[in-house]
């Protein structure tokens, strides 16, 4: 397995070329950088550190503009902007927590609330897409089951033109892992976005 400092490597040279080499079609300006938060080189706070010095370089060797989009931020964005976070404490309290997660699920994914991907292309739209690159992170926030991470770059494709890195926390068994603890079977179908941690 390629260390973590070996795929950020490998992601930067990628973002250096013009435009960077994981874009595949402009329907898809996407990329996936899995890291394992649960191994003991790979911990959010590494991978934060290591994303923070990336956008640093870009920057400065590309004039890059690098926003980094917290996930985490646009869940919470999303629950006060649909119904408010006092609703989904009620809705726990009466019927339970599996009872709520469904719930946010579909204020992050259902055009009658807030869902995430219109949250994403909001955020983007200021940017210019010539000279701007996405960074999706902290997508932690919605484990265990909130939210099924790898469906973000689906609902988004074709819509979103800036380069995009998804900072993924999990595992690869042939498959991506979300947070070790269940299978994403599909990424825009059949994985035509590089997957930095996809090798075993």
């Amino acid at each position: 397995m390629l260390s973590l400092k070996s795929r950020f490597e490998l992601l930067e040279a990628d973002l250096l070329a013009e435009p960077p080499r994981f874009i595949m079609t402009r329907e898809l300006p996407f990329a996936i950088l899995r890291y394992d938060p649960k191994h003991p080189d790979e911990d959010e706070w590494k991978v934060r550190q290591e994303i923070g010095l990336l956008a640093t370089r870009m920057a400065n060797q590309l004039g890059r503009r690098v926003e980094c989009v917290s996930l985490a931020e646009l869940l919470w964005q999303s629950i006060e902007e649909s119904e408010g976070l006092e609703a989904l404490i009620t809705l726990e309290k009466e019927h339970g927590f599996e009872a709520a997660e469904r719930q946010l699920n579909r204020y992050l994914s259902d055009r009658d609330f807030r869902p995430l991907r219109d949250l994403v292309l909001e955020r983007a739209r200021s940017l210019p897409p010539d000279t701007a690159v996405l960074f999706l992170i902290h997508a932690t926030a919605f484990a265990p089951a909130a939210y099924r991470v790898s469906s973000l770059l689906e609902q988004l494709s074709g819509l979103l033109r800036i380069p995009t890195v998804l900072f993924y926390p999990g595992t690869w068994n042939g498959t991506l892992n979300y947070m070790g603890l269940r299978t994403d079977d599909q990424v825009l179908g059949s994985y035509r976005v590089k997957i930095y941690g996809r090798d075993s």
